[in-house]
């Protein structure tokens, strides 16, 4: 799907047609639509190619008039139990001589917003300044996501506190899952954007400058939180797993302990049982109280050793 926007007085229109100095937007393309986008704005196929892999990684490329900047952008999805999954996918820019075209393989809330006009001070006739623009909300989104991780992680640690079930520690496996995607997109998004910064791949103006700097504070930022949300859920992880390690040996030691008690009057049963000698006592009520007796014995020493 192609969509062309442009910022006309200062607001975001969606046009019929392109137009020099508009947006581009294309959504999983189609055979004919690649076409189109390779035949009208002379985009290298191999671009396009790129941009819709989804294992692409962030990087920056130049052939002839073109030039093609790969990011990871931030994507949040409901798997079937209902749980919240947050990976990453790559998104394609491309610098035309009078267009920028995003390419991706799915929706994402960061491009709706920018085509619903939810971001100001945008002009699409500006690429460069567009496109940083794009990666700050981008940077915004990771940062967002973060901080909704940390949340879902301290409530499932309160539920694993109470419980200990699997499922709680297969969420906690999950969110460092998304953790550790997260953490590898945004240093290689950091990689991309220092390469921009030094002027070669795209044309930087002077009053893009503090932009581009404020874009790589944001993502340094979240490259710290997602490092130190990573390592504090590794150590949670440890710990918790020391915890159940912990309790499983505490109950294989009571149980132990019940089955050493259980098995006296066995013992004193069978040995009594045994037709070698005339015992004075009745054949019932003496190994009953010794078996009794015993237990109790073995049960103090046991609770005095704190084995119970």
């Amino acid at each position: 799907m192609l969509s062309y926007y442009k910022t006309v007085g200062g607001v975001m229109r969606e046009l019929a047609a392109s137009e020099p100095g508009c947006w581009i937007n294309c959504i999983a393309p189609n055979d004919s639509e690649i076409s189109g986008l390779i035949e009208d704005f002379g985009v290298e196929p191999d671009f396009l190619r790129a941009a819709l892999d989804e294992e692409e990684s962030p990087r920056i490329d130049q052939e002839d008039n073109s030039t093609l900047v790969i990011v990871d952008i931030p994507v949040v999805e409901k798997q079937e139990s209902g749980r919240l999954f947050y990976s990453t996918r790559p998104i394609g820019i491309i610098f035309t001589e009078t267009n920028v075209i995003t390419v991706s393989l799915q929706e994402n809330p960061v491009l709706d917003e920018f085509a619903d006009g939810a971001v100001r001070s945008v002009q699409t006739n500006l690429k460069t300044r567009f496109v940083l623009q794009l990666m700050l909300r981008i940077a915004s989104r990771y940062l967002m996501y973060l901080k909704q991780i940390d949340r879902m992680s301290d409530a499932v640690e309160q539920e694993l506190r109470k419980s200990m079930k699997n499922n709680e520690l297969i969420q906690l496996l999950d969110i460092e899952k998304s953790l550790v995607y997260f953490s590898s997109s945004l240093k290689q998004n950091e990689i991309t954007l220092e390469k921009i910064m030094r002027g070669r791949a795209i044309k930087l103006y002077d009053e893009d400058q503090d932009l581009l700097e404020d874009v790589l504070i944001e993502v340094k930022q979240a490259i710290d939180m997602s490092n130190i949300y990573l390592n504090i859920l590794s150590g949670t992880m440890d710990a918790f797993a020391s915890v159940i390690s912990n309790n499983l040996n505490i109950v294989m030691k009571v149980l132990a302990s019940i089955t050493l008690i259980i098995s006296i009057p066995t013992v004193i049963s069978g040995f009594y049982g045994m037709n070698v000698t005339k015992m004075p006592m009745p054949s019932f009520w003496f190994p009953l109280a010794l078996s009794g007796i015993c237990m109790v014995v073995a049960a103090f020493i046991l609770k005095k050793k704190k084995m119970m």
